[in-house]
């Protein structure tokens, strides 16, 4: 510049004036930038500009050294303006700006005007509010949104993701309570991540289901390990307030090296093998056939939850009869449901998609006033009491979820009948469920006149104690212990022990799945009460179940002729 003419150092310094001073108009930081031999020269600059750090002598400017490349480029090209994002500073002190470079005519190759807009508040709340929404607020682990960004920025070809199911948690936190609930989940949190590998991420991606994504080598069986590792450190018990609380897990586990279209996907592969775990008690992977049950399972869902709207459903019925004398003196209402196409749903698929999505509620109340219906129709057809009860089963969900005794209330009012004439079935498992309310909820059907039955005895949590203090009328021996049993001397035993115990206790019983008249004697000979099983009938529709009634009720096979 000491080379310059005094009219051309006038020039430069008039018109570096004028700059500034349109430069103090602009609120934010900006310069006017002149390429001289390959060289920046800062032309001109605001006060906003001389603030923020940017550096006032080209040589030791940031925006030079980060940007100069760039800028060049752009006085090369035919453009006007350029804007982009750019990033000062180190990951702890950062500044995040809008930069514009703009210039008035593509034929003044050699300046440009920069501007900065400081977003750097804007994006520090962004990504607050972001840690929020990605964060379990209870444990502080990535929450299931922010566990799939961790996966999105993984290689999943070398990641495996599991699942991690606690059993039973629902019973737990409803018992103990929510604080109770909320104080375990972070225990076991904690014991979870004491079992990982300093590579590996835990986050909480449901009520009582934690996520881990971990990297394997060419080694599938590391997940296997680890699930087992998991699996063993909860087995410890957790102590809670006044409490001593034992947990169980069922673990999934899917590989993203499986098909899987995006990540969302991959997770609910791991949720799928989770409830092949939680029957098979030991850690499952992923299978393709896990998808296509799952979506069948959803479509019974579907149509079951139609069918019951529709009463497309009937029951079928099964007698059950007195072995001292062969008459029939109940039946068991069956759930029965053909489709609108004709197709026949059998009940052990379509009952545990009824208990699971919780439509056994409304199936359960469908079944009593249907019942109740049916009892009350033999009843006037036979002009008097017919002499039989019905049976009708109850889901453990339906216990938990329903109010029963109102519902059987409000069916016999319906009918005119009375709760002796209704005998409901209750699992081993239903009782374990929830003890105290199940106890309270027998108490009220016995206040109806009801029998209440324990089905499948001997195959669930037998407990002398609930035997004692429940209010249970019959135990039912199960199929599995009367089939074959005069071939196996180890099932005559333990039907001897029931029978022995129902005695002691008052109790009546009930042998299921009797198919010979020698397997219906010797029962009758050891004291068995009643029977019920091929050898008598099959399921039957209400018709032909009373046309039995009406043949005088006697499928006895002593009886003579």
């Amino acid at each position: 510049m000491a080379s310059m003419a005094p009219e051309a150092i006038a020039q430069n310094i008039v018109a570096t004036d004028l700059v500034a001073r349109a430069l103090e108009l602009i609120p934010i930081p900006a310069a006017h930038l002149v390429l001289t031999g390959g060289q920046f020269d800062l032309f001109a600059m605001n006060r906003a500009y001389r603030l923020a750090g940017l550096g006032v002598v080209a040589e030791r400017s940031p925006m030079i050294a980060d940007l100069g490349p760039r800028i060049i480029a752009f006085l090369e090209s035919q453009l006007i303006r350029s804007d982009f994002e750019w990033v000062l500073g180190d990951t702890i002190d950062c500044r995040y700006y809008r930069v514009t470079i703009a210039r008035s005519f593509v034929a003044l190759r050699d300046r440009c005007t920069i501007s900065f807009v400081d977003q750097t508040s804007q994006i520090q709340t962004e990504r607050s509010l972001r840690r929020e929404m990605t964060t379990d607020s209870l444990t502080g682990l990535p929450n299931r949104e922010g566990f799939e960004d961790l996966i999105e920025g993984e290689d999943r070809n070398a990641n495996a993701v599991l699942a991690i199911d606690i059993d039973r948690f629902g019973r737990l936190n409803s018992c103990l309570g929510s604080l109770a609930g909320d104080e375990l989940l972070i225990t076991v949190a904690r014991r979870i991540k004491g079992a990982l590998r300093a590579r590996d991420t835990l986050a909480r991606i449901g009520g009582d289901q934690f996520g881990i994504l971990m990297g394997i080598d060419s080694d599938r069986e590391e997940a296997y390990a680890l699930a087992q590792r998991i699996q063993r450190t909860l087995t410890t018990p957790f102590r809670l307030t006044d409490y001593e609380i034992s947990v169980e897990c069922s673990v999934g586990i899917a590989y993203g090296a499986d098909e899987a279209s995006d990540v969302a996907e991959l997770i609910r592969h791991a949720q799928f093998a989770v409830k092949r775990a939680k029957v098979s008690g030991r850690a499952e992977s992923y299978l393709p056939q896990d998808f296509a049950i799952a979506r069948a399972q959803f479509s019974m869902e579907t149509a079951l939850r139609r069918a019951i709207e529709n009463r497309e459903l009937r029951l079928a019925y099964q007698p059950i009869c007195d072995l001292a004398t062969g008459r029939i003196v109940s039946f068991e209402a069956l759930a029965r449901w053909t489709d609108l196409q004709g197709q026949v749903h059998c009940p052990t698929n379509f009952i545990p998609v009824a208990e699971e999505s919780g439509l056994i509620v409304p199936l359960g109340r469908w079944a009593i006033e249907e019942a109740a219906q049916t009892l009350a129709g033999w009843d006037a057809r036979h002009g008097a009491h017919c002499g039989v009860k019905v049976a009708v089963n109850l889901s453990a969900i339906q216990l938990q979820r329903d109010d029963i005794a109102p519902v059987l209330s409000a069916a016999l009012d319906s009918t005119g009948l009375t709760g002796d004439r209704f005998t409901l079935e209750l699992t081993e498992s239903a009782i374990v469920s929830d003890p105290d309310r199940i106890a309270g909820t027998m108490h009220a059907l016995k206040a109806l006149g009801t029998t209440l039955a324990m089905d499948d005895f001997g195959t669930g949590y037998s407990n002398l104690a609930y035997l004692q203090r429940l209010p249970i009328d019959v135990l039912k021996i199960d199929r599995s212990f009367v089939t074959g049993m005069l071939a196996d001397r180890d099932k005559v035993s333990i039907v001897r022990a029931i029978l022995s115990l129902a005695q002691a206790l008052g109790m009546k019983t009930t042998a299921e799945g009797i198919e010979t008249n020698e397997l219906a004697q010797t029962l009758a000979a050891l004291g068995c009460t009643f029977g019920q099983g091929y050898f008598y009938a099959k399921p039957l529709e209400a018709g032909a179940a009373y046309a039995m009634i009406g043949a005088g009720g006697d499928v006895s096979p002593f009886a003579p002729g």
